[in-house]
Parts: C-alpha cells; sequence; structure tokens
C-alpha cells in the first residue's frame, strides 16, 4: 500500500513520527509511506488552502518533504507534484490534542483528510485526547501508537462509500488515557459541546497596546451519549464515519415550502 501522511502540527512533531510508524505497519514491507507535512504549525486552519499565494517547498529526504501551507496545501502538493503515483491512503495527525465535537471544524488535521477525500482518495484523521490521564506520561501518544493501526484497518473494512457525490472520510479520536485503559473502539456521531467553542480574550503589552488571545472552552466536558467526546472521556477510541456535505437536509424540504 502506498501511503500519503501529513499533520497541522508541523514536520517536526512528535505526533507524525508516531503516525509515521503506524502508516509503516499498515503499508506492510512492500508498501510506501511519503510525508508531506506543514514547514511550521497550521493548527486551526480548518481546510484553508493557499490560494492567493505560492507554497515553497523543502525536502528532508527520500519520500519526506515539508510545505509553508496549509495541510490541505500538503495533500495538493503530494497528489499533483511530489508522488509519482496516487497513494492508496492518506492519513492526517496524529494531532496533539483532540478533534471531536466542535474542534473538527476548526482542525487542520481534518482539512487535509477533507482535501484527500475531495480528490478521491480515502482519507482519515487520527487525534490525540488530553487529560488529566495522560498529560504527563512519558509517552502522551501512547494510547494512539497502541492501537493506531486497528483502528485504521476497521476504517479500511468499513470502506469508502460516497452518498450523492460526497466520499467519506474518517475522524479518530484516541481516548485521554493510558493505553493499558483503552476500553475498544466505538462508532459514534460528532459532539456539540455547547455555543461558543471559542472566544477572544484581549490583553495590553508593556506599551499600551492591545491583542487578543483566541481561547477554547474546557475540552473534559463530556458531549451526549453516542457522540465523540463523550466516548473519548469514557476511555474509548471514537471514530465517526464523514464527508464534506455541509446541507442541513432536514431543512430542505420545510425551505421548499417557505420559498412556495
Amino acid at each position: 500500500m502506498r501511503i500519503l501522511i501529513t499533520n497541522d502540527d508541523g514536520i517536526t512533531a512528535p505526533g507524525l513520527a508516531v503516525l509515521n510508524e503506524v502508516a509503516l505497519e499498515i503499508a506492510g514491507p512492500q508498501g510506501e509511506v511519503w510525508t508531506v507535512a506543514p514547514h511550521s504549525e497550521q493548527s486551526g486552519v480548518g481546510h484553508c488552502i493557499s490560494y492567493t499565494k505560492p507554497v515553497l517547498v523543502h525536502e528532508h529526504g527520500l519520500n519526506n518533504y515539508s510545505i509553508e501551507g496549509t495541510p490541505a496545501d500538503c495533500i495538493l502538493a503530494g497528489l499533483y507534484d511530489l508522488m509519482p503515483k496516487t497513494p492508496d491512503l492518506i492519513l492526517s495527525g496524529i494531532n496533539k490534542g483532540n478533534n471531536s465535537a466542535e474542534n473538527t471544524l476548526y482542525s487542520g488535521t481534518i482539512g487535509a483528510a477533507i482535501e484527500g477525500a475531495l480528490a478521491g482518495i480515502p482519507a482519515i484523521a487520527l487525534s490525540q485526547f488530553y487529560g488529566p490521564e495522560n498529560t504527563n506520561l512519558k509517552d502522551t501518544f501512547e494510547s494512539s501508537r497502541a492501537n493506531g493501526a486497528a483502528a485504521i484497518n476497521a476504517c479500511l473494512k468499513n470502506g469508502f462509500k460516497r452518498a450523492q457525490d460526497y466520499a467519506l472520510f474518517y475522524n479518530i479520536n484516541f481516548p485521554p488515557v493510558p493505553a493499558a485503559k483503552v476500553l475498544g473502539m466505538k462508532s459514534v456521531s460528532q459532539g456539540y459541546r455547547g455555543d461558543g467553542a471559542f472566544n477572544a480574550q484581549a490583553r495590553k503589552s508593556p506599551n499600551g497596546r492591545k491583542f487578543l488571545f483566541m481561547q477554547g472552552q474546557s475540552q473534559q466536558v463530556p458531549t451526549q451519549a453516542g457522540t465523540d467526546a463523550a466516548a473519548n472521556l469514557a476511555g474509548f477510541i471514537s471514530i465517526t464515519p464523514m464527508r464534506a456535505d455541509l446541507t442541513a437536509h432536514d431543512q430542505l424540504a420545510n425551505l421548499a415550502k417557505v420559498l412556495g
């Protein structure tokens, strides 16, 4: 299997090294793993592409590149320039921090998976949840390192069926516990922690200039039963099948009535 890996934490991020290990296991002895990752951290950029400016490419060794751009740029670079053959699978992560619930909408990790899916390539995003039980571990990616291949294989077994043209991709989140405490995997929907996922906090510099710091709410808040963050905080790996279609299908018929 030929696999393209990327992330949004940057080319030197430890989670990318863990993902490379997992990808090598999935690819097999005859497979290939290509890395095309952002040259610097791109957390929170979502599905942004550098549409108005070119991006610089850095080569770090065999099949190993960084791009001065976003995670979605990395997918485009890999597919249309750097890789001589189309990958069989795109893996994005392993993100340092969860991409459960509303975090999904901001995530560059997810953005790369979306770009892969839009290009017709099977794509999976992977993220490591953090909490009191794993933040101070020697290996904070312990649960994702131990269970990454099994979670990816579960997605591969389920497949990437299209619906109304949009390809399927997967969002995997590993729970904030040591590997020995992971209870299994659950198929769940995207959760919701509540209105106001982020806010802006004002601070003044010594010279009186005002700066705004964007801050998120507590990540230890469980979502409704049967959704991602609730499963993660209960010790389970969450796997959420997703598509890039943002249509509120439940509202189409009612809107048609309103429009007459």
